[in-house]
């Protein structure tokens, strides 16, 4: 994820003009995100509380932050679809100085959005990104929203939210209803991605959105079901000098348990020991995971077209559990190509927990295998 930051500031950085020349963000990449980020950002130190909805909402003292939802759908004749629709706020500087022009601003917001047309064997992707100001694009916490133009994220009610973007070729509009309570991922919510003090974030996640809502490709519109899963960071932090990047991967069984593990991989290929997990079960209650809890082997691989090699198939197993599971992509080629060349896709689950065979599905994000 922090290498796909990176280089989606990178362009933004480029491409956003502030009001004077003297604000201009930095020109490079180590400067902008490497460890020595401006002292005045909040890091994310130690545990803190968490307090909803209000954390739905912005973290603007943090340089990063995003919005994360993706889902597996079906429609009326059991068509299958997945969905990504990631919104990222980033901050230039720890404040904006002053000025007369409505548009100056430290915010830049940019989002991704992807779905995944199983049957046609069609992926489809579409981003934008927007300076913070003069309504162009924004969070607020009370009533939640963020967005980009016409693209948000946003809470209807209590317990209902709603997403819609589109694009010319495809678009979703879709509401959300939590069935589990907001978990905390790491230790208390604190996340740590490296051994060094501050390289972590604040992570929660809503693992299981009852899905409902119209999903359009080309002329076409579906109305489609199922689930959902929301992912919540903020930091200040990137990946350490010795990783080239995750692998993320968000699971939903069908005994209404979830499995999220992401795995930080070092520039050697071996596994960082940082890398950790949440196993929630199917009565909402979360449980920490460890690095050396999960076994994962990958058992086939899918080269793009384009260049890279991405693994494609995996074993995934937490003895502790008694998990012992197989992950299989409903598509090869999930890659999206925006500011940054990244896998990220619906997959299929089958295997035995604790004894009792299940099945699933969920997404899986493969970062740092292609440039």
């Amino acid at each position: 994820m922090a290498k796909r930051i990176a280089s989606i500031l990178a362009l933004l950085c480029a491409m956003v003009t502030l009001a004077d020349e003297s604000d201009a963000p930095p020109s490079q990449l180590s400067e902008l995100l490497g460890k020595d980020a401006d002292p005045a950002f909040a890091r994310a130190i130690e545990p803190r509380e968490f307090s909803f909805p209000a954390d739905h909402g912005p973290h603007p003292d943090f340089r990063n932050e995003w919005w994360y939802v993706t889902g597996n759908l079906d429609d009326e004749d059991g068509q299958r679809f997945g969905f990504e629709l990631t919104l990222f706020r980033f901050s230039l500087t720890p404040t904006v100085a002053a000025s007369d022009s409505a548009w100056r601003t430290n915010q830049l917001y940019i989002a991704h959005l992807a779905v995944t047309d199983a049957d046609g064997e069609r992926f489809f992707v579409a981003q934008r990104y927007s300076r913070g100001s003069v309504g162009l694009a924004g969070a607020e916490a009370e009533p939640f929203r963020v967005w980009i133009d016409d693209w948000f994220i946003q809470s209807r009610s209590a317990d209902r939210w709603n997403l819609r973007a589109a694009d010319e070729q495809f678009g979703i509009e879709l509401e959300l209803t939590p069935l589990k309570a907001p978990i905390l991922n790491g230790i208390d919510g604190l996340s740590k991605k490296s051994a060094q003090r501050g390289n972590a974030s604040y992570y929660y996640s809503i693992t299981r959105l009852q899905t409902e809502g119209r999903l359009r490709i080309g002329e076409r519109d579906y109305r489609v079901s199922g689930f959902s899963w929301l992912d919540r960071e903020w930091s200040t932090s990137a990946l350490a000098a010795d990783q080239a990047g995750w692998d993320w991967y968000a699971l939903q069984l069908d005994d209404n348990s979830e499995l999220m593990f992401y795995e930080l991989r070092k520039t050697d290929g071996r596994r960082d020991a940082a890398s950790a997990g949440t196993f929630i079960n199917a009565d909402g209650t979360a449980l920490h995971l460890n690095t050396d809890e999960v076994e994962i082997d990958v058992i086939d691989t899918w080269t793009s077209p384009n260049g890279g090699t991405y693994p494609s198939r995996w074993l995934m197993r937490v003895p502790r559990l008694g998990l012992d599971l197989t992950v299989t992509p409903i598509l090869d080629d999930q890659e999206l190509f925006t500011t940054v060349r990244y896998w990220e896709g619906a997959v299929d689950v089958v295997g035995d927990h604790d004894g009792n065979k299940v099945t699933g599905r969920g997404y899986v994000e493969l970062t740092g295998y292609a440039e």
